[in-house]
């Protein structure tokens, strides 16, 4: 996604040319770039001159978004989860849990950097990081 906010507004890049510049197998890839495109962050075209590139400015884009769609929620375990909520089978109290309080603030502090970062954020905290990990 970094690489792709990186790109001058109507570039596209083709699952290859990500693939070599991070270091990743293409087809790999190519499913993440799919699971991103099926939420709206990501539209491609197809064609010799086809690629990739963001669906929406990557200052509206987060991690959080990113993170959800491709790791599921962010709490570390069910009962903590704002969205992907599961109750404990062996848990007696929730309501007094110490497990699950620690772990909701986890949730909460997790939540609260990654809502909060965009690709543009990034991008410009770290701009040479970027452009070296990129391969610019």
């Amino acid at each position: 996604m970094i690489v792709l906010a990186t790109q001058a507004e109507g570039d596209l890049l083709q699952a290859a040319e990500i693939a070599e510049r991070q270091n990743v197998p293409r087809k790999f890839l190519e499913l993440i770039l799919l699971d991103l495109r099926k939420h709206g962050l990501v539209r491609s075209q197809r064609g010799k001159f086809g690629g990739y590139a963001l669906a929406k400015p990557a200052d509206t884009i987060t991690f959080g978004q990113i993170m959800r769609i491709m790791d599921g929620p962010l709490a570390p375990i069910p009962c903590a989860s704002l969205t992907g909520y599961r109750r404990c089978a062996d848990c007696r109290d929730e309501k007094s849990c110490a497990v699950r309080k620690a772990m909701r603030q986890v949730r909460d502090a997790a939540a609260a950097i990654l809502d909060g970062t965009t690709l543009a954020d990034a991008i410009a905290a770290g701009h040479s990081e970027v452009k070296a990990a990129i391969g610019s």
